[in-house]
């Protein structure tokens, strides 16, 4: 198992991948904010595969991050991280400083606008996206990949990200990988190590929820607002869960849509306490989350509140 090179600046993240380019070699980049779990691993390993030299970012990028969110207690796992990319075959891993990425006097901006960026987490994190775009951007334009790697569970992100190196002619191409979960059916996410165990049952709701959805559909229910009506049923069984929104989307447009059809994006927000969770699914085409049936769920969460009594 060799090591992964460290880089720590854009022209270091440049110059590694320009040296591949020229002798030949494929690049693929798979962009993270660090705490890497197996979701992350799953992109690796198809970056692994499809190109010859891979490369993983790992940056808390504070652009994307409002204020009072959860910039400074984002979980941050450097050791292990390095020692995952490691065990993965990552070529390079990109660990660059704060200041090495927005250096003194940095003063550009971008923005994807039009209907990606129209509502949802557009709206609830106003600015969100603009730090997503700019990130990407740089990202991107230093390592030159051919390929970059995002993970379906951040729909809207994808959106914004594929809109984005169309419009600026990057050169990258898009690849959106499946969403991976736990055995409990709770979509992976680094912000999931917040969550107690009782506030983890209780956001089984939300994969619940999608389940219902893809029955829904599979039974040929067609009409957005019953499967939209379908999840929220699911999230209305669990007592802390607060929801932010559920809406069925053309996944590249955005825009609600009245019909579900195969491809449509089912779309899933809301807050446990202070944690935010988000998820999605793809009608017809993503199996439904496997999750424990509600009533065992409740049993459960019932059982964890009286140990806590």
């Amino acid at each position: 198992m060799s090591e992964p090179t460290v880089v720590e600046t854009p022209a270091a993240l440049r110059l590694a991948s320009e040296r591949w380019r020229a002798a030949g070699l494929m690049v693929g980049l798979v962009p993270t904010m660090g705490a890497l779990h197996a979701g992350h691993a799953s992109l690796i390993r198809r970056a692994v595969e499809e190109c010859d030299r891979a490369v993983v970012s790992i940056f808390v990028n504070p652009a994307q991050f409002r204020p009072g969110e959860d910039l400074e207690r984002y979980p941050r796992t450097v050791e292990q991280d390095l020692a995952l990319c490691a065990g993965e075959g990552v070529a390079a891993v990109y660990l660059p400083l704060v200041e090495a990425v927005y250096p003194p006097g940095f003063a550009t901006s971008v923005s994807v606008t039009g209907t990606a960026t129209a509502g949802f987490d557009a709206e609830r994190r106003p600015g969100h996206f603009d730090g997503v775009a700019l990130i990407v951007t740089k990202l991107l334009v230093a390592a030159r990949a051919d390929v970059a790697y995002f993970g379906a569970k951040d729909a809207q992100q994808c959106a914004v990200v594929r809109r984005l190196a169309t419009d600026l002619d990057i050169g990258t191409r898009i690849a959106v990988c499946p969403t991976v979960r736990d055995h409990d059916g709770l979509a992976l996410s680094s912000r999931n190590a917040y969550l107690s165990p009782e506030q983890r049952l209780q956001a089984l709701a939300i994969p619940r929820g999608l389940a219902a959805a893809a029955r829904a559909v599979a039974d040929g229910v067609s009409d957005a607002s019953a499967v939209v009506a379908a999840v929220e049923l699911e999230l209305a069984a669990s007592p802390d869960l607060e929801v932010e929104y559920v809406a069925a989307v053309d996944p590249e447009s955005f825009v609600p849509v009245a019909t579900v059809i195969s491809g449509t994006q089912i779309l899933v927000a809301a807050r446990i306490s202070t944690t935010r969770l988000i998820d999605t699914l793809c009608a017809g085409v993503d199996e439904a989350p496997a999750v424990p049936p509600r009533a065992v769920v409740a049993s459960a969460v019932g059982t964890a509140m009286a140990g806590r009594g």
